[in-house]
This record gives C-alpha cells, structure tokens and sequence, in this order.
C-alpha cells in the first residue's frame, strides 16, 4: 500500500474478495445496498470495499475538510475524487468470535450514507404526493363520465365525492411535506460545511 502511494495514488482502496462464504442474505441485502446507493447518489462506492486504506496526506486534508457529524467514510473518501486505485485481498476466515455488526447497525449504516449522499428520498415523497393527485384527476374523470353518459344511478351517493377529497388532500399534503423537505435536505447539505471540491495539488506527496 506505501509503495502505491509513492507511485502517485491519494486513496489506495482495499476489496474484499468472495472467498469466505457469506449467507445469502447477507449478500444479497449488500448487494443491493451499493447498488440503489450507487444510483441515487452522485458518487460510486466500490461494492465490497473495505475500512482499511492507505490515504496520502493531501487525502487527509481533504477528509478533515468535511467535519460532518454523520459520517460514511466509504462514500466521503470516493467523493473526494483524488487518484485511487483499487487492492484486492482474500479475506481470511475469523479465528474466534463473531461479527458485531448486527443487523440493526448495518440498517443504521445504510440509512447514513443514502441520507448523506442523496436527495432521492425526498423527491419520493414529493412524487407520490403528485401521483395522489393524479389520481385524483383519473377518479373526477371517471365521475364525470357516469354524468355525461347519464348513468348517475350507478354511483354510491357520497362516494365519489369522499374519495375525490382524501385524494386531493391526501396529494397536496404529500406535495407540501416534499417541498419542504427539499428545502431541509438543502438546509441539511450546507450545515455539514462539505467544501464545493477538493483541488488536487501535485507538488504534495506524502
């Protein structure tokens, strides 16, 4: 790892090999952690990619420069950018004992780095918000079709118009809370003090 960085690289990123045999579940969920996490956010985390790494000092600058509370090192080291290359090991069989990383704290894990890295989840709400609305519009359609063709007789009094509020209600609600939580996502972006870029400095090596 110290001769990679002597040859120019700023991150030196250890990989898990799938040589120890893991449950199925357990690779499945991790799969598709990095995967949905890889396509919401705006930065690619190597799946299977280990704490362990060699950082050049000019990387450990640039880590200090993010001093946010919530922190998932594997994606705050891949979006600082710097020259990386990857390591991959065999990872050993445990000699004694057993994980402690429970399912509860890779669940925690998980939700820190999808809020910390994305904004998706608040455009979820504000979508579904607009699909109440669009149903809405589908079902006064629908209403307005029995009057038209003059089959009114075939509507359960009160129903339509009961539906056609929740549905209008439940939508704007949904639209207002989105609105406002892109508004706190932004607000939750700028209070981590994370620098706009990290510029790469050639003459610093070490």
């Amino acid at each position: 790892m110290l001769d990679l960085v002597k040859q120019g690289y700023d991150i030196i990123q250890t990989q898990r090999m799938e040589t120890v045999q893991r449950g199925a579940f357990k690779k499945w969920t991790s799969e598709s952690f990095y995967r949905l996490l890889n396509l919401i956010s705006g930065t690619h985390v190597l799946a299977g990619g280990a704490d362990f790494r060699a950082l050049s000092r000019q990387a450990v600058e640039g880590l200090k420069l993010m001093p946010e509370y919530h922190r998932f090192l594997r994606g705050m080291v891949s979006w600082m950018g710097y020259p990386t290359v990857i390591l991959p090991f065999d990872e050993p069989k445990r000699l004694a004992g057993k994980s402690k990383y429970s399912a509860g704290k890779m669940f925690r894990l998980a939700m820190d780095a999808i809020f910390s890295f994305s904004l998706i989840p608040l455009y979820i709400g504000l979508s579904m918000g607009g699909l109440l609305l669009f149903l809405a519009l589908v079902e006064m359609m629908y209403v307005l079709s029995f009057w038209v063709t003059g089959r009114t007789s075939n509507l359960a009094p009160g129903w339509s118009s009961l539906i056609f509020v929740i549905l209008i209600v439940g939508g704007m609600l949904m639209v207002s809370l989105g609105f406002v939580g892109v508004y706190v996502g932004y607000i939750f972006q700028e209070v981590k003090h994370r620098p706009v870029y990290l510029k790469k400095n050639e003459g610093k090596r070490g």
